[in-house]
């Protein structure tokens, strides 16, 4: 990571969710003046929902050239597109069901399908847009959990081991349940990552993230630190309460 983790504080999940849109619509805008395309990574939760609402209206909507956009996902849960669970779902209804961006520039996980299935065709799909290289992306959005793990990286899984993989789906046992996510060479090759949070219920385990030298498999968000990259912080001052 080049230096410290940039953290900005709001006043409160409003002002972040604003602030959040505009640095994501200015990182797009960059993206595509130098590369002719930009290609992020969302994530699901309460925080991005808002940001998605943003995005997906003026006067932002329409000062990004959605036409060179990709999007991609962080991590899905095992359940329709239509599940109130779906983070595709979610995203579907509140930005891209409302923005001028071609279908093909959407690019799901298959929750319904079994997660082996989902994670190795979201691994082909990586590799059919990324070469065959481990992705880069322009923009990584991530949250953090009140147990530290982000996208569907939990603590004391096999998916913080993986490193030949782009994508993986397994049993999450803490959860019971099953997740396909993005591994943590993907995550740690993106060029920008925004870490979203909001409320009391994020101070302390925040607190503990960025408050810990080194990164830490009890706190798989301590271990999103880019050699090439840039990762901010976004609170707001509950959020940041401990800090």
């Amino acid at each position: 990571m080049t230096g410290s983790p940039d953290i900005s504080v709001s006043k409160d999940a409003e002002q972040l969710s604003h602030l959040a849109a505009v640095t994501i619509r200015d990182l797009i805008g960059r993206a595509i003046k130098a590369r002719g395309f930009s290609f992020v990574a969302l994530a699901g939760g309460e925080t991005p929902l808002r940001v998605y609402q943003m995005l997906a209206a003026d006067p932002v909507q329409s000062t990004i050239d959605w036409r060179h956009v990709h999007l991609f996902f962080g991590d899905e849960r095992m359940v329709p597109p239509d599940d109130p669970a779906s983070n595709y779902g979610m995203v579907f209804r509140e930005m891209v069901s409302r923005i001028p961006i071609p279908t093909d520039n959407v690019h799901r996980i298959r929750g319904e399908a079994s997660a082996s299935d989902a994670g190795r065709e979201y691994e082909a799909e990586l590799q059919k847009w990324f070469g065959g290289s481990v992705p880069r992306f322009d923009i990584v959005l991530l949250g953090v959990g009140e147990d530290g793990h982000t996208a569907s990286l939990f603590p004391g899984t096999d998916s913080l081991n993986e490193v030949s993989r782009m994508a993986i789906g397994y049993f999450v046992p803490q959860l019971k349940s099953w997740r396909v996510t993005l591994t943590l060479p993907v995550l740690l090759s993106a060029r920008e990552t925004l870490f979203l949070a909001a409320g009391k219920r994020k101070a302390s385990v925040i607190a503990r993230i960025l408050g810990t030298g080194e990164p830490q498999a009890n706190l798989p968000a301590s271990m999103i630190r880019p050699t090439h990259g840039t990762v901010r912080w976004m609170l707001d001052e509950e959020a940041a309460s401990l800090l």
